[in-house]
């Protein structure tokens, strides 16, 4: 909603006020080279979030546990919108590079911002995923071992006394 927001506020600026349109300068031949270009590093970023994942699954802390016992379905939610819109942006960069021409580059322009502006937003999200992961797991691996629970032994107490006396 907010790339739609940013993308939508852009246009009216642009058709109304004719001013803004920020790509207008560039020849088409690079624009459709940015828009490849821009392709392969988000899908390059996007790949991040595989290591959000790894530390997911191969973290076994206490406080990670609980994450997996009490979030599971919205970190799930979270990966799988953020791998979602990884290939929904890399495929808005391939259509604007398709529809980017000399006569009408007006629409290839707006779909590759918003491809953009829903990137930006999605890299935000997912660094802060990452850092959540992270800081946990941190945490767990930083905190000393637990140490178990003494053997009961019910007779303790008279043997303590014993010794004592």
């Amino acid at each position: 909603m907010i790339a739609l927001f940013l993308v939508s506020g852009h246009v009216v600026a642009v058709r109304v006020w004719g001013r803004g349109d920020w790509l207008s300068w560039i020849e088409s031949e690079q624009r459709v080279s940015l828009y490849g270009t821009a392709a392969g590093v988000v899908s390059a970023i996007g790949g991040l979030s595989s290591i959000a994942i790894s530390i997911y699954l191969s973290s076994n802390g206490e406080r990670i546990r609980a994450v997996r016992r009490h979030y599971q379905s919205e970190l799930r939610r979270n990966w799988k919108s953020l791998l979602v819109a990884t290939a929904l942006i890399c495929m808005g960069c391939l259509v604007a590079q398709g529809l980017d021409d000399k006569i009408d580059s007006h629409s290839a322009r707006f779909v590759f911002e918003a491809s953009m502006s829903l990137a930006l937003i999605r890299f935000l999200r997912m660094l802060w995923l990452l850092d959540r992961m992270m800081g946990i797991n941190d945490r767990d691996q930083s905190d000393p071992p637990a140490q178990s629970a003494p053997r009961y032994d019910p007779d303790w107490r008279q043997r303590r006394r014993n010794r004592t006396a």
